[in-house]
């Protein structure tokens, strides 16, 4: 059955990384914006979100991100870590994110204002948070439109008209130049 779910603060945690992303079997698609050092609950000690993705990973899931800048140093150290992400985590810069989302599987979907941040989408206490909203949904069209959004970005089919390509490290040439 298609469901959508409007939720926020502490809930996209909860529902989104906690929940739904270490059950993701076939791929995993992240888009954001900003991209920090990002902690998450593993049984009852905290890890780098990293680790979570490592660990898909290297179980044959499909990882990829999409994130408008360089991350920081601490996420940087975190992600040297993890060899699995450095050969397994499909990743491009895009100067032009703005848009949030998660794709699990082709299945569920997040979108909304949390960047994958630990005041976005992490753990951090009601005092520490953003406040964020957006909704969860498994409604056929919806996942449709958002898969479509990322995977124009992701295939580059607005990379030649961009204006921004040399802010971008990670430009896509469709055109053979």
């Amino acid at each position: 059955m298609n469901s959508t779910s409007f939720i926020t603060d502490y809930t996209i945690y909860e529902k989104v990384i906690r929940e739904r992303i270490p059950e993701t079997k076939v791929f995993l698609w992240l888009a954001t914006s900003d991209l920090k050092d990002l902690y998450i609950h593993e049984g009852k000690r905290m890890v780098p979100f990293l680790k979570c993705l490592s660990d898909l990973i290297t179980a044959g899931v499909a990882v990829r991100l999409l994130h408008a800048k360089e991350p920081g140093p601490a996420f940087r150290k975190d992600f040297d870590r993890y060899p699995a992400l450095i050969h397994g985590l499909e990743r491009i810069l895009c100067p032009r994110v703005h848009f949030k989302c998660i794709v699990i599987d082709g299945q569920f979907a997040y979108s909304g204002s949390a960047n994958l941040t630990g005041a976005g989408m992490g753990a951090k206490s009601p005092d520490r948070r953003n406040f964020e909203s957006g909704f969860i949904t498994t409604d056929t069209a919806l996942l449709e439109t958002i898969m479509e959004q990322f995977d124009r970005i992701w295939m580059g089919q607005h990379c030649e008209k961009c204006g921004r390509k040399k802010y971008c490290s990670d430009f896509i040439d469709l055109t053979g130049k």
